[in-house]
């Protein structure tokens, strides 16, 4: 199953907010690497509003597939289990990853309930995701093959152009003596479209596997 963090590289940022019986639910979602990093975006929340009695969160680090994926919530003061829980179950029932979601409360004056405020938590994280998608700024990440490809200087411009018009990706180029591409992808889909770019004159070298962004369309998982 595809995976999606925010569009955009760390800091990237989606912000929406939803009132339910008169209290204000802010919820923003940033893109992150690390704990640290997380919990950065927390405390600036916690600063920028200041006034409000809570600021729950939840984050996702690394993907589902890996032991070592991430998974942190905090209810900061709501009822145990009102908050950060349903707010990484919603980040987690979407697929999002590398992510730090922060839900701050301005109360209305109205207790909402244990299930209320499980509800409102978690809808306040869905309906940002919601918008985030709508507005294309979600992508997807996997992780892929990369390799090089050494060019001269004169053709890397003309050749790189035929590899992104045929649906390679093309993560950059390094310039040096050569330009190198960096390209990810099967290698079995990206030989016959070197071969063809290149004339038969250039091939791939390995270089590993990354995790990338990649646009959903292009997505290799169900």
């Amino acid at each position: 199953m595809a995976e999606f963090t925010v569009r955009g590289g760390l800091g990237a940022r989606v912000d929406h907010e939803i009132e339910i019986k008169r209290s204000r639910f802010l919820c923003r979602i940033v893109r992150v690497d690390t704990e640290t990093a997380a919990r950065a975006v927390i405390e600036d929340a916690r600063r920028e509003h200041w006034g409000a009695r809570h600021h729950c969160s939840a984050f996702i680090l690394g993907s589902a597939s890996l032991p070592s994926q991430i998974r942190r919530s905090n209810d900061d003061g709501e009822p145990s289990g009102t908050a950060g829980a349903p707010m990484l179950e919603a980040l987690a029932g979407r697929s999002l990853i590398d992510c730090v979601a922060v839900v701050t409360r301005y109360f209305g004056g109205v207790l909402l309930g244990a299930g209320g405020l499980t509800r409102a938590y978690s809808d306040a994280v869905l309906s940002t995701i919601d918008i985030a998608k709508a507005e294309g700024k979600l992508v997807a990440r996997e992780r892929r093959e990369l390799f090089a490809l050494a060019l001269s200087h004169t053709d890397a411009g003309r050749i790189e152009a035929e590899l992104r018009q045929r649906g390679v990706t093309v993560l950059g180029t390094d310039y040096g003596t050569q330009a190198v591409l960096r390209v990810a992808g099967e290698r079995a889909q990206l030989d016959p479209i070197v071969a063809s770019a290149t004339s038969g004159a250039r091939q791939l070298e390995p270089l590993g596997h990354e995790w990338i962004d990649v646009d959903w369309g292009d997505t290799t998982q169900g």
